[in-house]
């Protein structure tokens, strides 16, 4: 990757509906080679897919809980079944094996305290789980799905158009 494809990768995280065309010309490309590139990032896996963002307000998921879970199962088994009961939930937006004090930290939206309470329920009748903790943000001061791109390793020149 150079610095162009790095461009590309700050503009498409930034609006992933921009035309090829606009892309290209603010990055100094014809359509073509921008295209070429863009595809090329995509088959490599860099860009991973283009999602749209919802307002969390405007479709009732407004109130988020990060839930700190501990177990005593560490079996390959265990996980992939707790994996798979995570997996059902539309709730559960992030799911994270952990080091340190926590196995497992989820992220979860939901309506309110009611809704993540059956959600709750509904988690520890389907695995056993030793220690669960829950804790409700109180106010959303960052959030961002743009990865940073200073920690990129470039080629030290643009690839041939």
């Amino acid at each position: 990757m150079d610095r162009l494809d790095k461009k590309i990768l700050r503009l498409l995280q930034e609006d992933a509906t921009l035309a090829v065309a606009d892309v290209a010309k603010r990055v100094g490309l014809s359509t073509t080679p921008c295209w070429r590139r863009i595809q090329r990032l995509e088959e490599e896996g860099v860009i991973m897919r283009r999602v749209a963002l919802l307002d969390p307000e405007k479709v009732n998921a407004r109130v988020t809980v990060f839930v700190a879970i501990r177990t005593n199962s560490h079996s390959t088994e265990w996980l992939k079944r707790f994996s798979e009961v995570i997996g059902e939930f539309p709730e559960v937006i992030e799911f994270y094996r952990m080091s340190g004090d926590v196995d497992y930290l989820l992220r979860v939206v939901v309506p309110d305290i009611a809704a993540y309470d059956a959600f709750y329920k509904k988690m520890i009748e389907k695995i056993e789980i030793r220690d669960v903790s829950s804790s409700f943000a109180m106010e959303q001061i960052k959030y961002t799905t743009q990865m940073p791109l200073d920690y990129m390793v470039l080629d030290k020149e643009p690839r041939g158009e």
